[in-house]
């Protein structure tokens, strides 16, 4: 019988977050900082966005906007796609297949418990790669 795998097993608990007035410079510094593709945006104790690598580049990079006249408000990605902590991975890898989401911020009565990216699950889980087979494959825009 195959056991049951929950996202607390496999989602990191140590989450960075920063506020929605934080500059783009120190969210970025950040980022450097911990060596992390993603941060949470937190308005008090409640996350309201994700800011990734590719917010940044579509966001601030693209477009030449200055890093110090940027804040998090204007480059994160909201409103957020979340799972609970309780949640079977399965359901988080169809949930990121079918929100395109590579990283879900974990939450347990409103309060953020970790973040779950599919690398956790792939690396943890790999017998969810099927499920996931969208999130992994090149991004292909169209026209």
């Amino acid at each position: 019988m195959a056991t049951i795998v929950i996202v607390r097993d496999v989602m990191s608990k140590n989450v960075k977050v920063v506020r929605p007035d934080t500059t783009m410079k120190e969210v970025v510094a950040t980022m450097n900082k911990f060596d992390i593709g993603s941060i949470i945006v937190v308005q008090g104790e409640r996350p309201v966005g994700i800011i990734t690598e590719r917010d940044i580049l579509r966001r601030q990079v693209e477009p030449c906007l200055a890093p110090e006249t940027l804040t998090a408000r204007h480059v994160m990605t909201s409103p957020l796609v979340t799972i609970n902590e309780e949640a079977s991975i399965e359901e988080a890898a169809r949930l990121m297949a079918k929100k395109k989401a590579k990283r879900l911020p974990v939450m347990n009565n409103g309060k953020l418990m970790g973040i779950l990216s599919y690398t956790d699950i792939v690396f943890k889980v790999p017998e969810m790669l099927s499920t996931l087979e969208e999130l992994v494959r090149p991004y292909h825009r169209s026209p």
